[in-house]
């Protein structure tokens, strides 16, 4: 959709989508790791681990959430939290808020919605669960939000913005009225 282009090297607002992202995730979180296949060369210069799809699959977001999970537990902790590289706009309190949905809960999914709307690719995810969804892998289950919600995760609103925090950019078009919205404000 974006003519064979990597997504996180787009330029926007004379910056990558990967930057824009991670100036505003990375005060969000501890540490971080990047879910990107091929050449793990292209983002290296990002100063993140990479994390590949098991045996090299293209298999989508779960597949991206299980390398995090599994990678996530060797390091020792509880819970990931995750954004596309696709949403420049995400909002700077949505760990916390993803966090304070689950408190008290350590084995819940949480998850952004706005608008109606579910993003199931901004969430925070129990590393506990990393064994269901690589098992939920095994059986050709690759719809993250399907899975998550019937694992019985929560949602948490967000106010709908302009630009829209969780404006995921696919086509050029889309690529386009982010530049503009970045202009405008």
């Amino acid at each position: 959709r974006m003519g064979g282009a990597d997504k996180a090297l787009l330029p926007l607002a004379g910056r990558t989508l990967l930057d824009q992202v991670l100036d505003r995730f990375a005060p969000q979180v501890a540490g971080l790791a990047l879910s990107a296949n091929g050449d793990p060369a292209r983002l290296a210069g990002f100063g993140c681990t990479i994390l590949a799809d098991a045996a090299g699959e293209r298999l989508g977001p779960m597949a991206g959430l299980a390398a995090g999970l599994n990678w996530l537990a060797r390091q020792g902790g509880t819970h990931l939290a995750t954004a596309p590289v696709d949403a420049p706009f995400i909002p700077c309190d949505l760990v916390a808020r993803l966090a304070d949905a689950v408190a008290g809960d350590p084995e819940t999914i949480a998850l952004a919605e706005s608008g109606g709307r579910l993003h199931p690719t901004c969430g925070l995810w129990p590393v506990t669960l990393g064994p269901a969804l690589s098992a939920a892998l095994a059986v050709g289950k690759r719809r993250i939000g399907r899975w998550a919600l019937a694992m019985g995760a929560r949602t948490v609103t967000f106010a709908k913005t302009r630009p829209d925090q969780f404006m995921n950019l696919n086509t050029p078009a889309d690529l386009a009225a982010a530049e503009a919205a970045l202009a405008a404000s």
